[in-house]
């Protein structure tokens, strides 16, 4: 893994940034709420950001704001903020691509602390629970929620994609308004 001292400066980050998404330093001052000779001022390393500013580049560019304070020397790269940092820089993936994996990441990590959880308090019942009760909460813990027939990761996964389309209908069926097409197109054959 990279040590901060590989990695550019903040500045050359969101430079780096700001041109992969294809957008002008103008507009990127706009979007973040700074003033344009300010934010050339941090791109050229002339200038340390705050956090706040740096949470505005952040939203701005659309990328996580632990990844824009891991690139500041903000934070230590512990938690997993190397992953999403790594994520943030990596110039052959597109601005969605980006917010997907950094999501499925942290939904990822999310989950694996709510399994270790379960599996302490199933632990912890284990001693005050009769053996097949105790059983049953510790399979939880270790699998974790699974889709009707699928994994744990299936699971997971379809709870990302739920958060970032809303819901949807289960494959192979048909919406109202798609149903209401069909009928009408049958009605207007049979006319």
């Amino acid at each position: 893994m990279a040590t901060p001292k590989d990695l550019p400066d903040v500045g050359g980050f969101i430079r780096d940034l700001r041109r992969n998404a294809k957008i002008s330093l103008r507009q990127l001052a706009e979007q973040a709420g700074v003033s344009n000779p300010y934010l050339s001022q941090i791109e050229r390393g002339l200038r340390k950001p705050s956090a706040e500013v740096l949470q505005q580049l952040a939203s701005a560019l659309r990328v996580s704001t632990p990844a824009m304070y891991l690139r500041a020397g903000l934070l230590d790269d512990k938690e997993g903020h190397g992953v999403l940092a790594a994520i943030a820089v990596d110039a052959d993936l597109t601005m969605a691509q980006k917010q997907s994996l950094s999501q499925i990441y942290e939904t990822f990590r999310r989950e694996n602390t709510r399994l270790a959880e379960t599996q302490a308090e199933a632990e912890a019942a284990q001693a005050d629970q009769p053996a097949s009760q105790a059983a049953d909460l510790a399979n939880v813990a270790a699998t974790g929620p699974t889709t009707v027939g699928g994994t744990p990761t299936e699971a997971v996964l379809e709870s990302v994609a739920v958060t970032e389309a809303g819901t949807a209908p289960a494959p192979g069926s048909t919406s109202i308004p798609q149903k209401k097409k069909a009928a009408e197109a049958a009605e207007e054959e049979t006319s």
